[in-house]
């Protein structure tokens, strides 16, 4: 992370209520892959750092006895206690506002802790080394993200792709050019490196597993516009009294870009990193 950024609790404040329309989901498989891959047999505990709205974390409830998520933003978890109750899995989840810098806060240990896109925000070295100590013998740290080699391209698909270079224009022009992370800025973007922070963690690993994925997926304009929103780069509060104005330009884009007011993307693979807290063959 680039040395003069720092958290702050605005990161993505406002986001929370657009996060699950806007964002495109994990792969189809993800949760019946992760539950086969690491033996899931309904019981245990998962820990969910950076959890958002509950994302990964209640696809994969029936595969723990509990499922705790942890996130900064009232307004994710808010979200996520929402859909837990929606899916019929509000008793068996737990939703804990806390900075991954605070673990382990007390929440015990667990045989799953899985980072969903998330880890990039974090004091990383100080967090992996939390959460391997928060890791039952035997456990397993999982790293999800989007695959990001593959080929997303519309062709064929019956509506236009979604005009993300112009989007990116109109962001810049309304926030300026360096991208915006709550109160500061990321002129670097955020780190990858991952696999080196886990091994100084202690971890062993990775097995790198891959969801496929791809389907044709139909967006609308208020998709579109709630996955800008979604995003820590452009998420509400960072527009102060000029949001309406830029909303409105935004959609006056997209009616431009596609007059149905549909637009064609792509489900991307999903791409998991799975760390072992002991190394393989080990006898807990």
């Amino acid at each position: 992370m680039d040395a003069e950024w720092k958290w702050d609790e605005t990161l993505f404040s406002g986001a929370a209520a657009y996060y699950r329309r806007g964002r495109l989901p994990y792969a189809p498989g993800l949760a019946d892959a992760l539950t086969e891959t690491l033996a899931l047999d309904g019981h245990g505990r998962l820990l969910d750092v950076g959890c958002g709205p509950g994302t990964v974390a209640l696809p994969l409830a029936h595969s723990f006895d509990e499922i705790v998520g942890v996130d900064p933003d009232a307004g994710m978890l808010t979200e996520a206690a929402r859909d837990a109750a929606s899916v019929g899995v509000a008793d068996k989840a737990r939703w804990v506002r806390v900075r991954a810098e605070e673990l382990p806060a007390g929440l015990g240990t667990f045989t799953v802790a899985a980072f969903a896109q998330s880890f990039h925000w974090m004091d990383r070295d100080l967090v992996a080394a939390a959460v391997r100590g928060m890791l039952r013998p035997g456990g397993a740290l999982v790293h999800i993200s989007d695959l990001k080699t593959e080929d997303l391209s519309v062709g064929g698909l019956p509506h236009p792709a979604v005009p993300q270079d112009a989007i990116a224009g109109l962001v810049r022009r309304y926030l300026g050019p360096v991208r915006r992370a709550g109160r500061g800025v990321l002129p670097h973007g955020t780190p990858g490196g991952e696999a080196a922070v886990f091994a100084r963690a202690g971890l062993h690993g990775p097995q790198r597993l891959v969801v496929p994925a791809g389907q044709a997926l139909e967006r609308t304009v208020d998709d579109v516009v709630a996955s800008v929103f979604s995003l820590s780069s452009s998420a509400p509060h960072l527009f102060g009294g000029r949001l309406d104005a830029f909303e409105a330009e935004l959609r006056r884009l997209l009616g431009a870009a596609s007059p149905s007011g549909r637009f064609s993307e792509r489900r991307p693979s999903t791409e998991v990193f799975i760390w072992r807290k002991s190394p393989p063959g080990y006898a807990v």
